[in-house]
């Protein structure tokens, strides 16, 4: 999923490095071009977070297991973070403009196939197209503003760029739950299509093409490694509590991902104008603020994996009831966003990071203490926190981190930064996930069940409730609901403990506040 700052991951050109096109004289129309670009990155902003609702659904619709939902949720994010930048070059090279449209174009059509599926593994599939698409959506959507914006313009730009994403976010839930509350779950791709198709009109004849032959090539060797090594990644995190951590399955794939990966380090290394300049990282203040924005990611997508199955199998709510109940953590980021910018003023980019970072670790810990029998009232409270937490810690760590790196690195540390947050959130549900599906399998009792019943209630506690109702064997509900809750309190409590510790090094060891407070590498 994105955050409100993810439109910062900015062009691919500038990720490589180079100088962008200059700014054509400013064109009466070119707002009405960045509605169109805007509208672009709304249904990804969006498309993050809709999906989380109809999780429940999926489940006993698909007879997905857990670990299928969490490829529904990871096989988007694990190809839109390796892709990325490779995406934003090409488009540089042969025509932001043509590649956004075929960017646009290929989710669109994944989206009408998605609300056709009958199958978990069908939809997987879908949802890699998907990935696919939006990462050409994200970066040439950026890209494109200095082409049709004079400098002075560009800041005001990228903000209306911003607040398309940041208004998705929060429309995700909602409008997921309107639509699973009359429709079927396909519904939450096909809405996609309509949008898909204006922001097509509205680009062709709206936004100008651009390009910048002068970015280098695309290294193909590295995208593969990228692609191989985070797929494997998580391959091996979401099938451990399946087949046994020990098996050589499992073992095997762990292995190769972290030979893919050190692969990519080494080559990125060696590579004299590299599509991930890892040598960024030397800057403290670059990198403690990455690491920053890396966690909160990984919490956030592990948390709305886990949340709409709770509030909706546990609780008992409907999906539209859940969209709202996930409003507080919206609410929460996005009023912290705004208080942000003033509290830095006041205490450091190092304080208001820490502090976000204490908040999420709180918010973690409060939400470890759910019971079965506790309502909403808990839950709303500890997103809330939840929310001002991420708000505080992400929106000011991106811009600090962003800020500390010269003009001319600009895109590829902003390259660098998204790249390393959708992999985090890719992680996060790959890795949160199986430990919640390792206690809730763990814990669960079907003594007496039929086989297939047993199999079926193991998957899932959206699959058990189904269960439950079927056979109208109440003890299996109970069971199922304390074994999840059990499962999410402990993937609560790692997250805590996890943000503690980032809170504290960060407060110790992020030399000064400001860019301008330390040598930049």
């Amino acid at each position: 999923m994105n955050s409100p700052n993810a439109p910062a991951a900015a062009t691919a050109s500038t990720a490589a490095g180079q100088a962008v096109d200059p700014a054509p004289p400013p064109s009466a129309r070119r707002w009405w071009a960045l509605g169109a670009l805007g509208l672009s990155v709304l249904v990804l902003g969006f498309d993050g977070t809709i999906l989380n609702v109809a999780l429940p659904d999926m489940s006993v619709e698909l007879h997905a297991g857990t670990s299928q939902l969490q490829w529904i949720v990871d096989a988007y994010l694990v190809v839109f973070a390796a892709a990325m930048l490779p995406a934003g070059l090409l488009g540089d090279r042969f025509g932001r403009r043509r590649l956004l449209i075929a960017g646009l174009t290929l989710f669109g059509a994944a989206s009408l196939v998605g609300t056709l599926t009958d199958s978990a593994n069908t939809l997987i599939a879908v949802r890699t197209v998907m990935g696919l698409g939006g990462a050409f959506i994200m970066p040439l959507g950026m890209s494109i503003i200095p082409s049709l914006f004079p400098a002075g313009e560009r800041a005001r730009a990228v903000a209306v760029m911003t607040a398309g994403m940041a208004v998705g976010m929060p429309l995700g839930p909602i409008l997921g739950g309107l639509l699973l509350s009359h429709f079927w779950w396909g519904s939450i791709f096909l809405i996609n299509v309509p949008l898909i198709v204006i922001s097509i009109i509205a680009c062709l004849v709206l936004v100008p093409e651009s390009r910048n032959p002068a970015v280098p090539r695309v290294d193909l060797l590295s995208a593969v490694l990228g692609v191989g090594g985070l797929a494997a990644l998580t391959f091996g995190i979401i099938q451990g509590p399946t087949d046994g951590w020990g098996s050589p399955l499992v073992v095997g794939v762990l292995v190769a991902s972290v030979l893919l990966l050190a692969g990519l380090v080494l080559r990125e290394r060696t590579q004299s104008d590299p599509m991930l300049d890892f040598r960024l990282l030397r800057d403290p203040v670059y990198r403690w603020n990455t690491l920053a924005t890396v966690l909160v990611s990984f919490v956030l997508m592990g948390a709305l994996f886990v949340l709409p199955q709770y509030l909706q199998s546990v609780l008992g709510n409907s999906a539209l009831g859940t969209g709202v109940r996930l409003m507080p953590l919206m609410a929460g980021l996005l009023v912290a966003a705004r208080l942000a910018e003033r509290l830095v003023a006041r205490i450091a980019v190092r304080g208001v990071v820490s502090a976000g970072l204490l908040l999420v670790s709180v918010a973690m810990f409060l939400g470890s203490r759910t019971t079965v029998g506790d309502g909403y009232g808990w839950t709303a409270l500890w997103l809330s926190v939840l929310g001002l937490g991420m708000g505080f810690a992400m929106v000011p760590a991106m811009g600090a981190a962003m800020a500390v790196l010269p003009e001319d690195r600009a895109g590829v540390g902003s390259g660098l930064l998204q790249t390393l947050r959708q992999c985090a959130g890719a992680i996060g549900v790959a890795l949160l996930g199986s430990m919640l599906l390792g206690i809730y399998t763990g814990r669960l009792d079907t003594t007496g069940l039929p086989s297939a019943a047993a199999h079926t209630a193991r998957g899932s506690v959206s699959a058990a409730q189904a269960v439950s109702v079927r056979l109208h064997d109440g003890a299996l509900a109970v069971s199922a609901h304390g074994a999840f809750v059990h499962g999410m309190n402990a993937v609560l409590l790692v997250c805590g403990i996890a943000a503690a510790l980032s809170a504290l090094l960060i407060a110790l060891r992020m030399p000064g506040a400001l860019a301008s407070d330390t040598d930049r590498p």
